[in-house]
């Protein structure tokens, strides 16, 4: 076993506290909601302001609140210029009649002020327009360089209280950052808001990086490197920037993934033509086979409460989709349509499992219930791949290949789709993109 510390590479992270739920006006009952049950929704008008303060925070919380609610697609932002309160005058009950005039159904006003002690309070409301009633309204406390987080929280309360679904604002994402030819790609780790804001790069690029994946605390980070032309499964904490190498695996390794409790570590071991799915204990470093046979079993995933494991495999004849349980028995076939299934990424919520289909020399993205039922397609594409699910179960990034804009080789960018197939969009990195994991809402 062997640590390195690299240079501590995430700032501004640290902890954000709730402080009360504050009302102003009598409880009533709310109509303001969103089913995300079904596929298609038009999204609410909602009119977030500037929280009100003697600095520009307050307009830089209004306009992430805003952007994250956005790219949703379940809401639909008004113009700022079309607002006709301002920030001072709602600090106590809005007139709802100015914001109907503008057709918005919600409304979201706020303070932000830096405290004696030096530390950031942020305090919303959000509003039901049409009923002229509040519906929540919370406070927080970190520090001013924190303030990105604070407003992902903000976001992630607004959304929780009008569709009744977690938020999942308040997350990062890991991806594999590509750069340099085609024939001498550079691989490197990379770690960004789920936004696409503080990015970084957590790897040089002397080493080729695969597969990370996150743990259930978010805070650290498994994936599969190469030194001396060995496979290596390492262990990178994200906020110390310390690296520990799990152990050198006899054989290619795929794929690493934590168990629910963090206290595992699953992938698979290849052995001549076949290879099998095994877990490793963090703790004794004990190595547990659970699939024995001349197969390819490969690229596991747990159930979220560590139950079964999603993997995939040629046992039967073609590349498809098994579910088993946590100790190896009750083997099942899951996946029967055409073409080959691979990749299986089990749902926060163990509602579904995310695939890569190949079928007809195109790629798709789909998902399908744990016993075989309800499978659909939510994207197809030359080349995508790679689904990894946010922490809310409602929406999947992938990673798409397709020509280079100089048309010397290929590029690869990341995008993010809805449980139905609905609101894609490309997600903006520094650099080419590939193999993304999504991690649970922070801590």
């Amino acid at each position: 076993m062997m640590a390195t510390f690299l240079p501590r590479v995430w700032s501004g992270f640290g902890a954000v506290l709730v402080l009360t739920i504050l009302t102003v006006t009598a409880p009533a009952r709310a109509d303001l909601n969103l089913d995300l049950t079904h596929g298609t929704i038009q999204p609410i008008p909602i009119a977030v302001t500037p929280f009100f303060g003697t600095s520009d925070t307050g307009q830089r919380l209004a306009s992430v609140v805003s952007a994250d609610l956005e790219r949703s697609g379940y809401f639909r932002p008004v113009d700022p210029t079309a607002f006709v309160q301002d920030p001072a005058a709602l600090q106590g009950v809005p007139r709802f009649a100015d914001w109907k005039l503008l057709q918005a159904q919600a409304l979201v006003t706020g303070a932000a002020a830096v405290q004696p002690d030096g530390q950031l309070r942020v305090e919303f409301r959000l509003w039901d327009v049409v009923a002229e009633q509040q519906l929540t309204g919370l406070a927080f406390m970190s520090t001013p360089d924190n303030w990105r987080r604070v407003a992902h929280k903000v976001a992630d309360a607004i959304f929780k209280r009008i569709t009744g679904v977690n938020g999942y604002f308040d997350s990062r994402i890991v991806y594999i950052a590509e750069s340099g030819p085609a024939l001498k790609r550079q691989k490197r780790l990379a770690i960004m808001d789920q936004d696409g804001e503080r990015h970084q790069f957590l790897t040089n690029d002397n080493t080729l990086v695969l597969t990370p994946r996150f743990s259930p605390n978010s805070q650290e980070i498994t994936y599969l490197s190469y030194y001396g032309g060995k496979p290596r499964v390492y262990l990178f904490n994200i906020e110390t920037g310390r690296q520990q190498v799990l152990g050198d695996f006899p054989g290619m390794t795929y794929a690493p993934r934590f168990s629910p409790d963090g206290g595992k570590v699953i992938m698979s071991l290849s052995g001549g033509a076949n290879s099998n799915i095994y877990t490793l204990d963090l703790q004794t470093r004990h190595q547990t086979q659970l699939t024995d046979g001349p197969s390819i079993d490969t690229s596991a995933s747990y159930s979220p409460d560590g139950r079964q494991i999603a993997f995939e495999s040629d046992r039967g004849g073609t590349q498809q989709i098994y579910v088993m349980n946590a100790d190896g028995s009750g083997l099942k076939r899951i996946s029967f349509g055409a073409g080959r299934y691979g990749g299986p990424v089990w749902s926060p919520t163990g509602e579904y499992i995310a695939f890569t289909k190949l079928a007809g020399g195109r790629f798709a993205i789909g998902v399908i219930h744990p016993d075989g039922s309800g499978e659909r397609t939510l994207v197809e594409a030359y080349h995508a791949e790679g689904p990894t699910w946010a922490p809310n179960g409602r929406v999947l990034m992938f990673f798409r290949e397709g020509s280079s804009a100089d048309g010397r080789g290929k590029s690869a960018s990341l995008f993010a789709v809805n449980l139905f197939g609905g609101n894609e969009r490309r997600v903006t990195t520094p650099v080419d993109a590939s193999d993304p994991a999504w991690s649970p809402l922070l801590p």
